[in-house]
């Protein structure tokens, strides 16, 4: 049986510049400054609203982009927490490639009978993160889809998704419930939470209730939820022990 692995670590990618946040002028563009004072533009990956973290003067690490011809010579990586306990990832590619790892090594207990067959798996209308397969025998679906979200916003020691209305993440749901009730698949969502401070992870139905009530329906159908906590560090992330996923009553 597979064991969980908390100490699974992937690196992140650097060198990290230090900035101060200014202003977002946009969903995908922040302006920032660096230590020398400098003025520069960062692209932001994550399109949710941040506000209790971008904030000005707040802390940044940003990362140069390679390629020279890119609008934005700047990615914007990290953000501090409100309270300067820790680091908050704002890239929201990262849960997919640790999750990845952590399939690959199978270091997720949760999927402990589940093998890794490929990643941006399309079914239907949907593509979803991760197709896993189990052996053959036993009883029920032997593939299973797997849809990955990003989490960043934390309020009160609960960790909210989404922080932006998010009609494909609600359609995502409905189609892995879909899946789940036609008997042939078993579906998940793995919520990652890209920080450490927070005890559960909860659909955000003040903000979105079209995607928590989908969250509902799926679960009532069968889809299962999982939630994983990370540790950030300038250099790396750490995957974390599990963290509850509660529905609203």
């Amino acid at each position: 049986m597979k064991k969980n692995r908390p100490g699974l670590v992937l690196p992140i990618p650097g060198p990290l510049r230090e900035a101060r946040f200014l202003e977002r002028p946009n969903r995908f563009v922040v302006h920032a400054r660096l230590g020398n004072g400098r003025r520069v533009v960062a692209h932001l990956a994550d399109p949710g609203k941040l506000r209790e973290l971008l904030v000005p003067g707040r802390r940044l690490q940003l990362r140069r982009a390679t390629d020279p011809t890119r609008k934005t010579q700047w990615s914007a990586v990290l953000v501090e927490s409100p309270d300067s306990s820790t680091w908050v990832s704002i890239d929201t590619g990262l849960p997919n490639r640790l999750i990845r790892r952590a399939l690959e090594e199978d270091a997720l207990e949760e999927l402990a009978a589940w093998r890794l067959e490929r990643r941006e798996y399309t079914v239907g209308h949907s593509r979803f993160d991760f197709l896993l397969q189990r052996p053959r025998g036993g009883r029920g679906p032997r593939r299973m889809v797997v849809e990955v979200k990003s989490v960043s916003l934390v309020q009160d020691g609960v960790a909210l998704f989404p922080d932006a209305v998010t009609a494909r993440g609600a359609r995502h749901v409905r189609e892995l419930a879909a899946l789940r009730q036609s008997g042939e698949w078993a579906a998940a969502v793995l919520f990652v939470l890209q920080r450490p401070d927070a005890v559960r992870i909860m659909p955000f139905s003040a903000r979105d209730p079209e995607f928590a009530q989908a969250l509902a329906e799926a679960s009532h159908a069968g889809v299962r939820l999982f939630g994983r906590r990370c540790t950030i560090d300038l250099d790396s992330v750490t995957l974390g022990p599990p963290i509850p996923v509660v529905l609203p009553r």
